[in-house]
């Protein structure tokens, strides 16, 4: 049998019994087929962390669970309560960006010393930026005996704190050092009878207050007549009061203002009263105003030694002024009843806050206190002023000569510094005006 190709791409078979050549049956025979098998990879799910740690384990279920009743169900009720609902809020304006390394005035925080690309100005040399800031501040070194001694015993490594007395000390201390924002403080020492030491609390107060704080304290003569107070201090200049007062226009400066005063080691600035008997013309309410105003622009506190009195003419105008008043009240029955007298007259006269809040120095060092009762006169006192404090009698302050407050007897001192801690503490530490 003959094959033959076919123009259709398929395979002819020719019969050789047929006479007719030129028939043949065509009879298709496929052409192979081509079968290719490829090996894929089998693809494995990994699930993610993410996806593990919200996913629930698969749990096998009970069979005997599921009963035709079914597992028991709870139904909890929830009752929707008035929410109040807030308006939207308002769209708040952008924050501006912050300005660049070198537009800034400070270099705190930079590792490495940096170059500016523009001419630094004088406030970029801050403390912060210049000095090196330890990582562990050394507590202070305590004050005491033992305390100082345990603390160098063991080489800096062990303190215990300062001892009871010394923390009692600074305790007073930050009292009298209180600082004060807003103006000047007037305080006023007065009574109504002469001779029971006035002038010599007047000082010790200004002493107290000068040696502690950190601003100016000056204590001023406001006698009419003839006032002490500069001496009890060492004088260095012999102005007083009359000169304030003529060359008050051309006293501008603190500078030219400390030419008139004195000032102790305390670094308290006393300014004296006229001294001359043949001045006619007495301190006045006018001439008080005038240095007032004066020691308003270069002093914090003021304090005030006034009068033997109440009615003479600076006394109105220093109780226009006064924060805070001190009555002093000798150790006698008569002495003690003209103090008393002196807070009712402040009463009678619309002074009431003051006697509310006025310190009352009892001062021993009078005759007759050795015969007196004076936690009487305390109690007495106790219930009309803020508080009191008794002054101990000191040879030193007896004698009426200059005052050294490092030289008085340490109760007295003591005794100062407790007076000076209760007026600051009656002085308003703000005010605006």
């Amino acid at each position: 049998m003959a094959i033959k190709r076919n123009s259709n791409d398929g395979v002819g078979i020719l019969d050789p019994n047929d006479d007719d050549k030129s028939k043949a049956t065509d009879i298709v025979v496929p052409t192979e087929s081509m079968t290719f098998t490829v090996a894929l990879p089998v693809q494995v799910h990994v699930q993610p962390e993410d996806e593990a740690a919200v996913s629930i384990d698969e749990v096998a279920i009970n069979p005997e669970y599921l009963s035709s009743e079914g597992p028991a169900t709870t139904t909890i009720q929830l009752v929707a309560e008035d929410v109040a609902i807030m308006p939207p809020a308002e769209e708040e304006a952008p924050i501006p960006a912050l300005p660049e390394p070198d537009d800034v005035y400070s270099r705190r925080g930079r590792q490495r010393p940096e170059v500016s690309a523009t001419p630094e100005p004088a406030t970029m040399l801050t403390p912060e930026r210049l000095i090196h800031t330890p990582k562990r501040l050394r507590k202070p070194a305590p004050e005491g005996v033992l305390q100082r001694l345990l603390y160098d015993a063991t080489f800096r490594l062990v303190n215990v704190g300062d001892s009871y007395r010394v923390r009692e000390r600074k305790a007073l201390d930050a009292r009298i050092g209180k600082p004060f924002e807003g103006g000047t403080r007037f305080v006023a020492v007065l009574t109504r009878k002469g001779g029971v030491g006035k002038t010599t609390i007047s000082t010790l107060l200004g002493m107290a207050m000068a040696d502690v704080r950190e601003d100016r304290v000056i204590a001023i003569d406001a006698n009419p007549d003839r006032g002490t107070l500069a001496e009890r201090i060492i004088k260095s200049t012999r102005a007083t009061v009359r000169d304030v007062v003529t060359r008050a226009k051309s006293l501008t400066t603190f500078t030219e203002f400390q030419t008139l005063v004195s000032r102790d080691t305390t670094r308290l600035d006393v300014l004296a009263s006229d001294t001359d008997p043949t001045v006619a013309e007495a301190f006045d309410e006018d001439d008080y105003n005038v240095v007032a105003d004066l020691a308003e622009r270069f002093y914090s506190v003021v304090v005030t030694d006034c009068g033997t009195g109440m009615l003479h003419s600076a006394m109105k105008a220093t109780l226009q002024r006064v924060d805070s008043v001190v009555v002093v009240c000798g150790g006698s029955v008569d002495e003690s009843r003209l103090a008393s007298e002196t807070l009712t007259w402040l009463e009678s006269n619309g002074y009431e806050d003051l006697v509310k809040n006025a310190v009352v120095a009892l001062n021993t060092a009078t005759q007759g206190t050795n015969l007196v009762k004076l936690e009487e006169i305390e109690a007495h006192f106790q219930s009309r002023v803020r508080d009191i404090v008794r002054i101990p009698y000191d040879p030193a302050l007896a004698t009426g000569s200059l005052i050294r407050f490092d030289e008085i007897r340490p109760l007295t001192r003591a005794a100062a510094r407790e007076l000076a801690a209760q007026v600051v503490d009656g002085l308003p530490q703000s005010r605006t005006a």
